[in-house]
């Protein structure tokens, strides 16, 4: 802190009560100053040298024969006021950061100029101001708290715009010249390390970080606050989560941490306020700005304290740009008062329709201009957001006033390739199920329709074949999706089977027809008796695998399975024989008992080729 005295006096000003009598031996006293409730009994000569409103306040006594001035509405007050007088008596005066201002407001208001004497107090202040305090990261700071009391005298004068300035330059700066700050005390300690030698060289022990700025001014009042944040973003250097992250910490220093407290009638307007603030001062782009959690808090607290329309708008843009950062914790915002719902489900849907529309959008002209590289970027976004609605989804679930309509409209309001697997959704809609018990048939049917079973994973697919709360035919889909996927893994492995086997066959062949040209060796026969019995064993293991799929069914879903499979495998035999002579097209369960019937044959087939 910096301090200037002016002056060198030895005379005192003595607090008499509510009087201030100027102590010299000098001069009598002739005039009475008279601020608010304080005295000062004063010499008028000294004043009338430096001071071209007090002259004429004294001439205009003299004519009315007084010897009491009055100063209404002095700005600072008594003690501005004994700084000046002092100054006019050639009294040692000390100015720092909290007395500057007041100083110099009451300066301004006795017109203390050069035109009255030169080195005037105006012109000395203004020298201390400009050489010392806004050169000062911390006496910028101080002098700018002290400007509120001291409106609308300090705005005119330019302090408060002076301040703001001085205070934004700095932020601007290059961390690593930063030597300052204001709460903590950050400095960057440079120490003088001494080698054996006695070669001395500077040791940074500690780096400054880009938002070492963010702390320090969080003391100031909102109003205040705002032009400067205007002021650090007009500069057009600052980085935008550094900005941020100066709003977080703002609002996590003045916004109440409890409901009761945001909400109360004392702070309510002073809450709100200063919430529409910090919104208006985010920055609108999704590349910075804060945290989407951090925005949904915010979100919340609009809604507790009531901010208007446009906040509330601004807000909801700003998360939708950034939704996939999302968590189901930030998500859970209590109901309006109208709603019924423990959270705002029309809310949230309404911040998933936003994402889903701009990614739409984006996802079109980044196609048209790179095919591959921009889809597969994009399409990391929608499985964030299907993930986060569908573990949402589990969350309203258990809300029995949730309504099957919202249900499923946040539940459609998630593109299907956001859904790779859904093991979540199926989830969620169990536990709807569960909570909503009073469901018809028909809406089950319809709820459990928008499940694609053929999404689901082995645990959840046998979760759901035992799983009494949904319905007949989704249970039956389930299994009948499940067998398909069995024959195909069936399939699969005899395909390799006999890939391995033909691969087998053409090298016997072709060391047959190399062998005896070229070394005169023929051991075929040995090959071709071991084949046999190793073609036994891979069709062995093919049966165990192919019974290992049925095996794998609860016992309530092989029984409705097995009902299935028989009236499938019937049919399909009947069909089979009628369709030498008609055209009918088969079921779709008849095809694939048909199929592994004849994938067995034609590979018993390849195995006797290959050996023979």
């Amino acid at each position: 802190m910096k301090f200037m005295k002016l002056g060198s006096k030895p005379d005192t000003f003595q607090d008499q009560g509510k009087g201030v009598r100027y102590v010299s031996s000098e001069l009598a006293t002739d005039v009475t100053v008279v601020i608010g409730e304080v005295k000062f009994y004063l010499h008028k000569f000294p004043l009338l040298s430096k001071s071209n409103r007090l002259q004429r306040l004294v001439s205009k006594a003299n004519e009315e024969d007084s010897d009491e001035i009055q100063l209404v509405d002095f700005p600072g007050g008594p003690k501005a006021f004994e700084i000046c007088a002092k100054f006019c008596y050639g009294m040692t005066v000390t100015l720092n950061p909290y007395n500057v201002v007041a100083a110099r407001c009451a300066a301004e208001y006795l017109e203390m100029t050069e035109d009255v004497d030169r080195g005037n107090l105006i012109f000395k202040i203004e020298v201390f101001l400009n050489s010392s305090v806004f050169r000062s990261w911390k006496d910028s700071i101080i002098v700018l708290q002290t400007t509120k009391s001291l409106l609308p005298w300090s705005e005119d004068l330019k302090v408060v715009g002076r301040c703001i300035d001085s205070i934004a330059s700095k932020t601007s700066m290059d961390p690593s010249t930063i030597a300052w700050s204001y709460t903590y005390n950050r400095k960057v300690a440079v120490l003088d390390k001494i080698t054996e030698v006695g070669i001395k060289f500077p040791v940074n022990l500690e780096s400054v970080p880009k938002d070492w700025w963010v702390e320090d001014i969080c003391e100031l009042e909102i109003d205040i606050y705002k032009r400067v944040m205007i002021a650090v973003k007009s500069k057009g250097r600052m980085d935008g989560s550094v900005i941020g992250e100066a709003l977080r910490t703002y609002a996590m220093r003045w916004l109440p941490d409890t409901i009761d407290a945001l909400v109360s009638e004392v702070h309510s307007r002073r809450n709100k306020s200063l919430l529409e603030t910090i919104i208006c001062l985010l920055p609108s782009d999704k590349g910075v700005t804060c945290s989407c959690s951090f925005l949904l808090k915010l979100l919340k607290v609009a809604i507790l304290v009531g901010a208007d329309d446009s906040s509330r708008e601004d807000l909801i843009r700003s998360i939708s740009l950034k939704l996939d950062e999302a968590s189901v914790n930030d998500l859970l915002i209590p109901s309006r008062s109208t709603q019924t719902t423990v959270y705002d489900v029309e809310l949230v849907k309404c911040l998933v329709d936003q994402f889903m529309a701009r990614e739409r959008s984006s996802r079109d002209k980044n196609i048209s201009a790179k095919k591959t590289n921009d889809f597969v970027l994009g399409h990391g976004s929608w499985l964030k957001v299907g993930k986060l609605v569908d573990g949402y989804l589990a969350e309203i679930a258990r809300d029995p006033n949730v309504s099957l309509s919202s249900f499923i409209e946040l539940l459609q309001s998630v593109p299907d390739s956001a859904r790779p697997i859904h093991d979540a959704l199926y989830g969620a809609i169990d536990i709807y199920l569960q909570e909503h018990s009073s469901l018809t048939k028909a809406e089950k049917k319809h709820l459990c329709g928008l499940m694609d079973v053929r999404k689901l994973t082995m645990d959840a697919s046998m979760h759901a074949a035992q799983n009494e709360r949904l319905p007949l035919r989704t249970v039956v889909r389930v299994l009948f999706f499940e067998q398909i996927r069995s024959a195909a893994g069936v399939q699969a492995l005899n395909n390799r089977n006999s890939d391995a086997l033909d691969s087998t066959r053409k090298t016997e062949e072709y060391w047959q027809k190399t062998l005896p040209e070229k070394h005169n060796v023929s051991k075929p026969s040995k090959v071709r008796d071991e084949s046999p019995q190793k073609n036994m064993k891979l069709v062995k293991k093919g049966s165990k695998n192919r019974s290992s799929g049925a095996q794998l069914l609860p016992s309530r879903s092989r029984r409705i399975f097995d009902k299935l499979f028989v009236v499938g495998k019937v049919s399909g035999n009947v069909e089979n024989r009628s369709s030498e002579t008609s055209g009918s097209s088969q079921s779709p369960t008849s095809m694939i008992i048909q199929g592994e019937i004849k994938s067995c044959g034609s590979s018993s087939r390849n195995r006797r080729y290959s050996i023979s």
